[in-house]
């Protein structure tokens, strides 16, 4: 079994910084993309960004140069800083991870639990 659990959510004014950090347990043979997705109220989740397994990174305009993806391949963890927060990126975060897993052969997707993160005065 594979857990991933996000910790790292909050209130935060705007401009202000929050890092979301996701840490991935079990059975894990490897690792391949892992990424940070987000839904807000009323709305679809989207890709936030991604990380591949070599470091490859993709991001939404909307955080590009505000946010900064990064993993950490021996911990089997992605962490996300987000700086200069604005309202619109409030909503609840979900870490997502293509996983091997011991048991069985072929990679698949598993999501965290989510983080919420509000940004407000």
């Amino acid at each position: 079994q594979v857990q991933l659990v996000e910790s790292g959510g909050g209130l935060v004014q705007p401009g202000g910084s929050l890092r979301l950090s996701c840490a991935a347990s079990g059975s894990i043979f490897s690792i391949n993309a892992m990424g940070w997705y987000r839904q807000a109220p009323g709305k679809q989740r989207e890709l936030v960004a991604s990380i591949t397994s070599g470091g490859n990174t993709n991001y939404a305009d909307s955080v590009k140069g505000r946010f900064t993806i990064s993993r950490a391949n021996a911990k089997n963890t992605v962490s996300l800083q987000m700086n200069s927060l604005k309202p619109e990126d409030t909503a609840v975060y979900y870490c997502n991870a293509d996983i091997t897993t011991a048991v069985f052969p072929r990679s698949q997707g598993y999501w965290g639990q989510g983080t919420q993160v509000t940004v407000s005065s």
